[in-house]
């Protein structure tokens, strides 16, 4: 796979069942270079095996749910820079009829029962903000005032001034006659016309609302409508009616809430992590199952041996279906009572969505010959229903091989080294993830198939401080950045260059993102053996990153803790003048998870230092640039990257 191969990288969404059984519809997207944008339509594919099809045209289709009476199906639709809006289209077939026009867009829908409404959530700006009137700019806007902490996210700006709320709208008959834009009479008059249903707001105020479903005539939803929401990470479950206030349906306690799913039984099952005493310890936390039982969450699952953290929920009947991370994997399993699990998938995949239906049960995933496909649960297997990545393929794709190697003071640190054909010497990367509880897994993944077709071994690991392996494998480097997770990369690196002797010793880059940015740069400078570098959308200074990133009012305080001086010990910005490794430094000019300024402290002084250094900004895109990003600019992004290592290795 080259880099110009991108628009081959092929996502599927989570699955929707027809009622019926025959088939499920997916919503298929790729980047396309030409559009500069992700782009994508629902797919059909029928269980029965035969070719699946496209049934919808749009620009960029996604999230198709089935009404649970069969008749139709809703989706989400957005054009060319704008957002999307909900659509609805017979399950025959036919003109998809749009039910929204909300200012930023609608997402998260959900039937009734009764296949009569929809509940979505939209971000609802204040008049004014957010080119809501015409001629008002960005910059003429009137000035934010700010009390509170949790005021922005990465990838939608200020928040305060655009809250999530839950909206819920009749679906007209989709058979009916269209409405038509009136005609005025030779007097100035025009006739009546028959108007859509208006979308009802349900909730207000200054909360973020997600996750709407129906329970009963109600609407349940979560929402932090606490006092201490901006110093906690913890929620609490609320429904609200259709003119009645919301009502809080969970104590509030210790648990941050994912998700939450209704089984046919009226049992509320839940996936949360629990948070410690404070509410904000979330390092290393693996999402559990819960169950509502009166107002109290009771913990069905071991955080400790599960992990739900990847996927979603959902119950068939009244079994939950959760995904469960480890070693690079994400399997199915059904929780079946008390103590009872079991896991309906193996093997070398990784589960991305799932849906079921009576006995029927259908998932996506991905694996090391897919990026995402979709297939059907069957006596104990799964049988591939679709080959969407089969011109990818095509391409030329490398196995990478699986490693276990033991660090220096024992702990076994998993990982994948991915070769190139042909005899060696092969200059070899060592590439770091981010997150820090985030895994490399064993998904078709671009970053490492682009650097083997270019002639790199490429090295990658999940050291401690990764998930899948744990709680305590996870909270390792609590308070410790820079420790065992330094030591692991280097002799997982090391063990690697020893296993494989066509891996080039001399000729040696180190790279990551995010997270791995971090330990990039923190390598660097304690260990000046490798050639080159690149530093991505990196967390470089813990103590800037407070106030100044979206998260920064709670990540640096839990990873890193409160003593200045403990946090000064695991800032690569404390060491950078150390780095003598030339380093390309690339970074999003709208980036509010690590914001551009960790980026252009650290590269001035690393500059100042005399090191060889550049710096590479990307205006208009954050901190998802090399997975959502333009697709031109994930084009650049890789070209620079192969420049950089290729003049210095």
């Amino acid at each position: 796979m080259k880099a110009t191969d991108l628009g081959l990288l092929t996502s599927v969404s989570s699955p929707t069942i027809a009622p019926d059984g025959s088939r499920v519809v997916v919503g298929v997207s790729h980047p396309d270079l030409d559009a500069d944008a992700t782009v994508g339509q629902l797919w059909s594919v029928r269980l029965d095996g035969s070719q699946p099809h496209r049934i919808t045209r749009g620009f960029r289709d996604a999230s198709p749910a089935f009404s649970p009476d069969g008749s139709a199906i809703a989706f989400l639709r957005s054009g060319p820079g704008a957002p999307s809006q909900l659509h609805v289209m017979p399950a025959a077939g036919g003109e998809p009829l749009a039910l929204t026009d909300a200012k930023l867009g609608v997402f998260d829908i959900h039937w009734s029962g009764d296949s009569k409404r929809i509940v979505y959530l939209a971000n609802v700006p204040e008049p004014g903000r957010h080119a809501t009137v015409e001629g008002i700019t960005a910059g003429a806007e009137p000035a934010r005032r700010i009390t509170g902490l949790d005021y922005k996210a990465n990838g939608r700006g200020f928040t305060a001034d655009q809250r999530s709320h839950v909206f819920v709208i009749e679906v007209p008959a989709l058979d009916a006659e269209p409405v038509y834009p009136p005609a005025p009479n030779p007097d100035g008059t025009k006739p009546e016309s028959t108007p859509l249903p208006v979308p009802v707001q349900l909730t207000h105020g200054d909360y973020d609302d997600t996750s709407p479903r129906f329970i009963s005539e109600r609407i349940a939803f979560l929402s932090a409508r606490h006092d201490a929401r901006d110093s906690t990470l913890t929620n609490q479950l609320w429904a609200v009616g259709a003119d009645g206030e919301p009502e809080a349906l969970s104590e509030l306690g210790t648990v941050g809430i994912d998700s939450f799913e209704v089984a046919d039984d009226g049992t509320v099952y839940l996936v949360g992590q629990e948070l410690g005493s404070s509410g904000r310890d979330f390092v290393a936390r693996n999402s559990s199952l819960y169950r509502l039982d009166s107002e109290a969450l009771t913990v069905l699952t071991d955080a400790e041996s599960i992990d739900l953290t990847e996927g979603q929920l959902v119950v068939a009947g009244n079994t939950p279906l959760l995904p469960n991370r480890g070693r690079g994997r994400v399997q199915l399993l059904e929780w079946r009572g008390e103590g009872d699990l079991r896991s309906l998938t193996e093997g070398d995949i990784e589960v991305l969505g799932q849906a079921a239906s009576g006995d029927l049960v259908v998932v996506t995933y991905a694996s090391p010959e897919t990026f995402g496909d979709v297939a059907l649960l069957e006596n104990g297997a799964l049988r591939k229903l679709t080959d969407f990545s089969a011109a990818l393929r095509a391409t030329g794709i490398v196995a990478p091989t699986e490693l276990t190697v033991t660090a220096r003071d024992g702990n076994a640190v998993h990982g994948w080294v991915a070769r190139p054909a042909g005899e060696g010497s092969h200059p070899t990367l060592l590439m770091i993830h981010g997150g820090p509880f985030a895994d490399y897994a064993l998904h078709l993944f671009d970053e490492v198939q682009v650097y083997v077709d270019a002639g790199y071994a490429v090295v990658f690991c999940n050291p401690r401080g990764s998930a899948g392996y744990g709680q305590a494998h996870g909270r390792a480097i609590r308070q410790a950045m820079g420790t065992v997770d330094l030591h692991d990369v280097l002799d997982f690196f090391d063990g690697a260059l020893d296993t494989f002797v066509d891996l080039d010793r001399d000729r040696i880059g180190i790279l990551g993102g995010s997270y791995g940015g971090y330990l990039t740069a923190w390598a660097i400078a304690h260990d000046h053996r490798f050639r080159a570098a690149v530093v991505e959308r990196g967390y470089l200074d813990p103590t800037a990153f407070v106030g100044s990133s979206d998260i920064g009012w709670f990540f640096p305080l839990e990873y890193n803790g409160t003593d200045l001086d403990a946090v000064r010990a695991q800032s690569p910005q404390a060491v950078a003048h150390q780095v003598t490794t030339p380093t390309l430094v690339i970074h999003s000019q709208d980036d509010l998870r690590c914001p551009i300024g960790q980026a252009e402290t650290w590269y001035a002084t690393v500059k100042l230092a005399g090191t060889e250094a550049e710096l590479l900004v990307f205006p208009g895109e954050n901190h998802e640039l090399s997975r959502s990003g333009r697709p031109r600019h994930r084009l650049q992004r890789f070209d620079a990257i192969l420049e950089w290592m290729g003049r210095h290795l």
